[in-house]
């Protein structure tokens, strides 16, 4: 395996690929043809070099994964909006008149502060409220401490196997395991075909749910070492070190992602063998949609020729498949619009 340096999102009946500044989503549109999007996006660690700092860019990392993923989702997802003529409720006029133009961008915001204090209340202060519990069994806090992140692993496992039970994520979840094949069968030196990515794996050791079972491992390590008491300064606590949590479990993540080392291979099984939740696999119809995002950013021929100069790469006019040519739109974010470090994750 060698590093390539692109990423991905699944999102509605699609994917979104990112390479360096260059992003595109691609759509399965309900007519069969494929459109994409494709953006320029420059990261705010390229303008302010100190965000770019070890342990300090995974906080970014993470809130621009949170931001172009919001995006994506929102423009994937107006191909599939139902009752388009439908009258617009009080509550729709009521935000169109106190936000104009811009209310869009206000659902958005709310939309994410919303995800991110829940998903701290489910799975950082619920865990803790529950393990407090049996303090009076359990005096050990090494133990406590475990007892906890088993906990919160176990909350998670639940939810993505509540929500897999609808039809809309187990389709994202099929598009998941799509953007996964497509970047192992280029990183493993493959030509980027059908057939080939749909042998390539599924699971990657980049992917954002890694990075999830991975926040939680090292969350463990840290609640074993820092102990208090008080049981509003634990809760405090859970709050206070998730940046820092999330900055070494994205360096790992960084590392696990350039590396193929046996070590390093054996500590990404636990997110690996997560993945199996969140990917599932694809119809071929899927795939193209892949790699359609992957060749609108990415050169992979030459990727190719530079890693694996031993792999026979065929014209391209070999390569086309019966896909209609996907319709291409481009659209350059504007800089006030822009987040994060330019880095997305599996």
């Amino acid at each position: 395996m060698k590093y390539s340096g692109i990423g991905g999102q699944a999102v509605i009946e699609g994917i979104m690929m990112k390479n360096k500044d260059d992003l595109a989503t691609a759509v399965r549109r309900p007519d069969g043809m494929i459109e994409v999007k494709k953006e320029r996006y420059v990261s705010i660690t390229e303008k302010v070099p100190f965000l770019a700092l070890p342990f300090i860019r995974g906080v970014f990392s993470f809130a621009d994964s949170m931001i172009l993923g919001m995006r994506t989702l929102s423009w994937s997802a107006g191909f599939f909006e139902d009752d388009e003529d439908s009258e617009p409720g009080r509550f729709e006029l009521w935000l169109d008149k106190m936000f104009g133009e811009q209310v869009q961008k206000v659902l958005m915001a709310f939309v994410m502060v919303f995800s991110v204090v829940m998903a701290v209340i489910i799975f950082m202060l619920f865990p803790l409220m529950i393990a407090n519990l049996c303090r009076r069994v359990i005096s050990s806090g090494t133990l406590m401490a475990i007892l906890e992140g088993l906990i919160r692993i176990a909350i998670f496992i639940a939810y993505i196997k509540v929500i897999s039970r609808m039809e809309d994520i187990r389709r994202t979840f099929m598009y998941h395991g799509a953007e996964h094949k497509c970047i192992n069968c280029i990183e493993h030196g493959m030509t980027l075909t059908v057939d080939h990515v749909r042998a390539s794996s599924r699971q990657h050791k980049r992917c954002g749910t890694s990075f999830l079972i991975i926040v939680m491992i090292i969350s463990i390590l840290f609640f074993m070492v820092i102990r208090v008491e008080n049981i509003w300064l634990r809760f405090a606590s859970r709050i206070v070190l998730i940046p820092v949590i999330a900055g070494v479990s994205y360096e790992f993540l960084r590392l696990a992602g350039r590396s193929d080392s046996p070590v390093v291979n054996f500590l990404s099984k636990p997110g690996m063998w997560m993945q199996g939740l969140t990917t599932s696999e694809p119809d071929d119809s899927m795939i193209e949609v892949a790699i359609t995002a992957v060749e609108t950013v990415f050169d992979w021929r030459a990727y190719l020729r530079e890693n694996f100069p031993e792999t026979e790469i065929p014209e391209e006019e070999l390569l086309q498949t019966e896909t209609p040519e996907p319709k291409i739109s481009q659209t350059k974010i504007p800089q006030a619009e822009i987040a994060g470090t330019g880095e997305t994750s599996v």
